[in-house]
């Protein structure tokens, strides 16, 4: 298990429930932009925001959206030390850094020092693009070697200076490398770790390449935080995130809805009929977290596929039936199918307002 340091209130590692993070896109510059997306984000399950602090202009709205928000806010800082002292001062609940581009060891160590004073964990942020020329030197290119032995290198030097409130960011954009050069670390650090796939491209393949390289990592027990990295709203990247751990058993989902890919024997519009029901749920109120509903194609494997679902219902031609726990409740023709479903789950989950009334 991971060591846990503390982002304001949120725990990161040692046991902790993964933490959702994302970045701001809105300019530096711009306080009620920046502002405006982080209450966007917050809504949207993010526990961590991420700002960039690029230039004193940047650090003194970095300071004033400090004061106007309780969600926990990290300062992205490259090359200039002075600027990750700034935003320390100005209460940053996290200051990432790159200590190779930070420059000397004086002004890592003055960093190191601020954030001690502050009560602040230090993010150390490395990446294939950013790894050391003695290192290239040493492996002849970037790899997963070289990676994981850049941050190591990274957190040694701050681990000597006195300070162990470190959390690990180590990312490339190319999948199987992130994930050998997170076994390798992980294998000799236990400080928690902020995974991700950088640059990973636009909806379409940055979720592909995301759920591939986070979910692979946190079923190999690696990742205490997370950030889907997407050319987009930055909103999207939490959506996707949580649906991502909803996917492997890390968040409880409000709903999980099984349904068949159709073959020869279906005769009925599954597609249609599974999208419906999903847009249904959606909608509902006040339903148990967790719920799992299935909807099936046909009545030759439906009915077994169902047992292990709380509802479901499997079409057959023009009609189908509705279960409960695996057992038949009612048939209903396929236009009625989805609305029948909705009515048996209310039955057993009325809403909040109807159960008062009675």
């Amino acid at each position: 298990m991971s060591k846990q340091v503390m982002v304001r209130d949120v725990p990161i590692g040692g046991g902790a429930p993964v933490v959702i993070q994302s970045m701001s896109n809105i300019p530096s510059w711009d306080e009620e932009g920046i502002l405006r997306q982080i209450g966007e984000l917050t809504e949207a399950g993010c526990q961590i925001v991420r700002l960039a602090v690029p230039d004193q202009e940047g650090l003194r709205v970095f300071g004033r959206v400090r004061q106007r928000t309780e969600t926990p806010l990290v300062a992205d800082i490259h090359f200039d030390y002075r600027l990750a002292i700034g935003a320390l001062e100005a209460w940053a609940d996290n200051v990432r850094i790159n200590p190779g581009n930070i420059g000397s060891r004086d002004r890592v160590q003055k960093v190191v020092d601020c954030a001690k004073a502050h009560h602040a964990p230090i993010r150390i942020g490395v990446n294939s693009g950013s790894v050391e020329k003695d290192i290239l030197r040493k492996y002849g290119h970037v790899g997963p070697e070289a990676l994981a032995e850049s941050a190591l290198q990274n957190i040694r030097l701050v681990e000597e200076m006195g300070f162990d409130d470190i959390v690990v960011s180590m990312k490339s954009s190319d999948v199987r490398m992130n994930y050998d050069a997170h076994r390798i670390a992980a294998s000799k650090t236990d400080h928690p770790f902020h995974i991700g796939i950088t640059e990973a491209g636009t909806p379409a393949m940055g979720k592909i390449k995301s759920a591939a390289g986070i979910g692979s990592l946190l079923l190999a027990g690696i990742g205490d935080t997370i950030r889907v990295s997407l050319t987009a709203d930055p909103v999207e990247e939490v959506r996707f995130a949580r649906q991502l751990l909803e996917a492997i058993g890390l968040r409880t989902p409000r709903f999980e809805l099984v349904s068949c890919p159709t073959c020869g024997r279906t005769r009925i519009d599954l597609e249609g009929l599974a999208e419906t029901v999903e847009a249904r749920l959606s909608r509902e109120k006040d339903l148990p977290e967790g719920l799992k509903v299935a909807v099936m194609g046909c009545v030759v494997n439906g009915p077994g596929e169902a047992r292990e679902a709380d509802y479901g219902v499997c079409g057959g031609l023009g009609k189908g039936i509705v279960l409960r726990k695996g057992e038949t409740v009612l048939t209903a023709e396929e236009g009625d199918l989805a609305e029948a479903l909705i009515r048996v789950i209310r039955e057993d989950h009325p809403l909040k307002s109807d159960m008062e009334k009675a």
